[in-house]
């Protein structure tokens, strides 16, 4: 289990806060893009799905809900950055408290993803470890990324999403510090990577996203590169498109609809963005939902799931 270095993370979260909020302020083609992406917003039509703001009852002291997922059940898994408490709870569909676990394994909580049995995976954002829990919590598999660059300056350095394939292997985009995918098996033996910093077709700037397409091919947020590249299962670039602004994450529902999160770069990360239906085929905006998401995920039903800073979990259903 990690010690706890609350202090460091804090520091780090505000210098990088920092950083980001002064590069939005420049150059002019910021302004243009952040133009552009809002008029994409408007022009597309608002999804019918119906807010709800979930709460944890009973209430406890949650920091950054930075991701949150859901089951078959109808159950939502959070992950939250305050480290007195634990950093996965998990709640039932009214906000009753149910189980928590985690204290003490994170430095910085960053993404939790369910894959298709029901397993619980989490990203951290600074050591780079990612952990498998089975849904009661117990710790099934943990994978260290590693190979991670000494670094100065406000990069979190570590891991940021995983995606799930059919035959049981797991993607992990390594953004912060790195900027790479990797491909681990069932058993946590690596596979495989590819990428590097870079804009080219192939390289990224911090993917921060990651998901597998139901035809098995990797679909990549590459945020500061304001696009979506997606690959073949084995790391082979097969296209782009670009969003003229942030593109923070991306998950499939379970019909295989593709939704993307981005917000523009002229204001705050998190203080503005949309959630877009995104045409699989042709990039196309379906629709869209308005609110900044980190990490996005789809519920079995359909539903919208993600964290919003301080403590808020949003969750956007389909209207009945």
């Amino acid at each position: 289990m990690q010690p706890n270095i609350f202090p460091l993370y804090l520091a780090l979260l505000l210098a990088s806060l920092l950083t980001q909020t002064l590069s939005a302020q420049t150059p002019a083609t910021v302004v243009e893009d952040a133009t552009r992406i809002r008029a994409m917003a408007k022009a597309a039509p608002k999804l019918p799905l119906e807010l709800t703001l979930l709460k944890v009852t009973p209430e406890l002291e949650l920091g950054y809900v930075s991701s949150a997922a859901a089951d078959s059940q109808g159950n939502f898994y959070l992950l939250q950055r305050e480290p007195k408490t634990d950093a996965i709870i998990v709640i039932d569909p009214m906000g009753k408290l149910l189980r928590s676990w985690g204290k003490g394994f994170f430095t910085i909580p960053h993404s939790i993803r369910l894959d298709p049995a029901g397993n619980v995976w989490t990203t951290d954002a600074n050591t780079s470890m990612v952990y498998k829990f089975a849904p009661d919590g117990r710790k099934l598999l943990e994978i260290k990324v590693g190979g991670q660059p000494f670094t100065t300056t406000s990069e979190f350095r570590g891991t940021t999403d995983t995606g799930f394939a059919s035959n049981g292997h797991v993607y992990i985009s390594d953004g912060y510090g790195n900027a790479r995918i990797l491909e681990y098996d069932k058993r946590g033996k690596k596979i495989r990577e590819w990428g590097r910093r870079g804009n080219q077709s192939g390289e990224f700037r911090l993917p921060h996203g990651i998901a597998v397409h139901p035809n098995g091919n990797v679909y990549v947020a590459d945020r500061e590169n304001d696009r979506v590249q997606w690959f073949t299962p084995k790391g082979k670039y097969l296209g782009e498109w670009k969003f003229a602004g942030r593109v923070f994450s991306l998950a499939f529902s379970k019909k295989g609809e593709l939704y993307v999160s981005a917000q523009p770069r002229d204001v705050a990360i998190g203080s503005e963005g949309w959630i877009f239906k995104v045409n699989d085929r042709d990039g196309s905006i379906l629709g869209r939902v308005d609110g900044a998401g980190h990490s996005i995920n789809i519920a079995p039903d359909g539903s919208i799931l993600i964290g919003k800073r301080p403590d808020q979990i949003l969750l956007f259903s389909p209207v009945k």
